[in-house]
C-alpha cells in the first residue's frame, strides 16, 4: 500500500479514471474510509463510481530468538478499488516487492521479487442507520509470486467486518473474524484457519484517529496447530476528503509471531 510515492499499478487505473460518474458530479462524497492502517476491517465501502487506491509506502517485521533472525520488507502492496454500489465495491491487492531474508549463524538465506495477487468483494448488508454495521468481504489469492516466496497455491477466505460508534463519544469498536482455506505446509492439500481482530477506535480530532487492536490466528496445518497473536496500534490523519496519511507498530506477543512490524502508507481516492 502506498501514497504519497505513487505506485506503478496507478497508471493501470487511467481508462477508469478518464470516464466521469453522475453520481459523483452531483454531490460531495463523505470523507475517505480505507481499510488501513491495521489489521481490522472496516464496514465502509468505496463511493460508487469513484476508484481508491490504498498504498503501503513500506511494512518491515522483525523476528528473533538466540540463534536465528528473520526480517521481512514489502514495498508498494496496493489495493485497488472501485465502487459499484452504495454498500459495495471490487478490490484488487498486488504487491510491487517483498523480501524475506533469515541469518542463522554464519548462514544467510533471502528471496525477494513480486508478490502474490488477490480479488476481493466487500458488501455492507446493514441498512445506513444501522446501531451496529455488519459487511461481507470473501476474497481470494492468486499465486503470482515465485515459489521462493509463495506457496504457489490458490487460497480464499470470508471475512466479517462489524464496527459500532459508542454513542455520544469519539469511541467506536470493531471486530472482524476471518475464517480462510490455506494451503497445506508441504503442499498438497488445504486445511482451515481463522484470524480474530478486536479493535478500539478513537477520534482525537475531526482530522486525527487513533486505534488499539488485539489479534491472533490459528493455523491448523496437519502438521501442526501454529497460533500468532499481537498487540497492535496505528494513527490515521486526514489531509482532506481524498487523502489519508498512515502509520503503525505490531508487537509481538508469542514466539511464532514477529516481535516487531512497522509501516506507513496512504489512502487517495478519485
Amino acid at each position: 500500500m502506498k501514497f504519497v510515492r505513487w505506485s506503478p499499478w496507478s497508471a493501470l487505473l487511467c481508462p477508469i479514471l478518464a470516464v466521469p460518474t453522475a453520481a459523483a458530479a452531483q454531490s460531495d462524497p463523505a470523507p475517505i474510509c480505507a481499510d488501513r492502517p491495521g489489521k481490522a476491517t472496516g464496514t465502509c465501502t468505496v463511493v460508487p463510481g469513484h476508484v481508491q487506491l490504498e498504498v503501503g509506502l513500506a511494512d518491515w517485521s522483525l523476528q528473533k530468538d538466540s540463534s536465528v533472525r528473520e526480517t521481512s520488507l514489502t514495498i508498494g502492496e496496493t489495493v485497488i478499488k472501485f465502487g459499484l454500489t452504495e454498500r459495495s465495491n471490487l478490490a484488487l491487492t498486488v504487491t510491487a516487492y517483498t523480501r524475506s531474508a533469515v541469518r542463522a549463524g554464519a548462514t544467510r538465506m533471502s528471496a525477494s521479487g513480486f508478490g502474490d495477487v488477490a480479488v476481493s468483494y466487500k458488501h455492507r448488508i446493514t441498512s445506513d442507520d444501522a446501531a451496529v454495521a455488519v459487511a461481507l468481504l470473501p476474497t481470494v489469492k492468486i499465486p503470482t509470486a515465485k515459489h521462493d516466496i509463495s506457496n504457489g497455491k490458490v487460497e480464499g477466505g470470508l471475512l466479517v467486518p462489524i464496527s459500532y460508534s459508542v454513542p455520544n463519544s469519539a469511541l467506536s469498536i470493531g471486530a472482524t473474524p476471518e475464517a480462510d482455506w490455506v494451503a497445506d505446509g508441504d503442499g498438497h492439500g488445504h486445511h482451515a484457519a481463522m484470524v480474530q481482530v478486536v479493535s478500539l477506535g478513537w477520534a482525537a480530532t475531526d482530522r486525527l484517529n487513533l486505534a488499539a487492536e488485539l489479534w491472533g490466528q490459528w493455523d491448523w496445518d496437519p502438521a501442526g496447530t501454529t497460533r500468532q497473536y499481537s498487540l497492535d496500534g496505528s494513527m490515521a490523519l486526514t489531509l482532506s476528503n481524498d487523502i489519508q496519511l498512515d502509520a503503525g507498530a505490531n508487537l509481538g506477543l508469542n514466539r511464532n509471531t514477529p516481535d516487531l512490524e512497522v509501516y506507513a502508507g496512504a489512502s487517495i481516492r478519485f
